[in-house]
């Protein structure tokens, strides 16, 4: 069997060789990702990284990433299901990498997409100018935070304000629990902890947002690609008009002037959640990242 091993924070330079091979992917294969959320675990083969992974307590293999023969390193995957005694399924898979799957096995792999988790992806321009027709309601949510807030600023999460970034986002999650106890922010909570604990070691950038000195938003991203950002969290106090407009807008801007290659603002999939997809598409993405699982027939069509 594959020797998997949990992923943490000193893995980031090795996985991101893998990681960073220049296709494009979901936001699964961003690294931070990968270390905050559930108990992930990965091995180098080949020069692919391998991922073995937990959804919906189904075990199951992220399409692997890399360079070099791709087919050896799906044999050894393979391999590893009928050893563990699991079906072997892949997810994460984009349309190339499907095509690529099929091309490999043909007619021994079943394919499913699912249009809850395909990711949001923005031109950074189009984000931090908010410019045209299309983008004039978000425009106007912008301005008429400015008008009430005209001395607001912006400032990046570092060690001077992570604490009470930490406040603020602990606040958050209290209020939306109490609302909803049975709702998936549990998890969210632990995985952004865990992202502020490592904050520097993943090489996360957030920003902050403020009126005065009150904290009235906040996000957090890092690197996916040598060409985009993966924006993880975004949260602002309730019953602030107009602050989620202007922390996206802010950051997009702050980053396209700290990384002038940076062409792209992966916002994450929408979970088929009726008010976060309206909210995603009226950004206008610039495309969206197809994902899809694929299940090895011999094993039974499920998903």
């Amino acid at each position: 069997m594959i020797d998997f091993k949990p992923i943490t924070a000193d893995k980031k330079e090795e996985f991101e060789n893998c990681l960073f091979d220049g296709n494009e992917r979901g936001c699964e294969y961003s690294f931070a990702n990968l270390f905050m959320w559930g108990r992930q675990r990965g091995a180098i083969i080949d020069g692919h990284l391998v991922l073995f992974s937990q959804y919906n307590r189904r075990s199951v293999y992220p399409f692997p990433v890399g360079k070099g023969d791709i087919k050896a390193v799906l044999d050894t995957v393979i391999g590893d299901a009928e050893k563990r005694g699991i079906p072997c399924r892949f997810t994460g898979m984009t349309s190339r990498e499907k095509a690529i799957l099929d091309e490999l096995y043909p007619g021994k792999f079943r394919f499913h997409c699912d249009r809850d988790f395909f990711d949001y992806v923005y031109d950074i321009n189009d984000l931090a100018e908010l410019k045209g027709r299309k983008y004039h309601s978000k425009k106007n949510h912008f301005n008429r935070f400015c008008s009430l807030y005209p001395d607001y600023s912006v400032e990046p999460i570092d060690d001077k304000n992570i604490t009470r970034v930490r406040e603020m986002v602990d606040k958050w999650y209290v209020d939306r629990l109490a609302e909803a106890p049975d709702s998936d922010f549990q998890m969210e909570q632990v995985a952004i902890e865990k992202a502020m604990r490592s904050y520097k070691e993943l090489g996360m950038e957030g920003l902050v947002l403020y009126n005065g000195d009150d904290l009235l938003a906040m996000t957090l991203a890092s690197r996916m690609s040598h060409n985009t950002f993966d924006v993880h969290f975004e949260k602002a106090i309730r019953g602030i008009d107009g602050a989620y407009a202007v922390i996206n807008c802010e950051f997009a801007r702050y980053i396209r002037d700290k990384y002038p290659e940076v062409e792209f603002l992966n916002r994450e999939d929408d979970m088929g959640i009726e008010g976060l997809r309206r909210a995603k598409e009226s950004y206008r993405p610039h495309h969206m990242v197809e994902k899809c699982w694929a299940h090895l027939v011999e094993d039974g069509y499920e998903y």
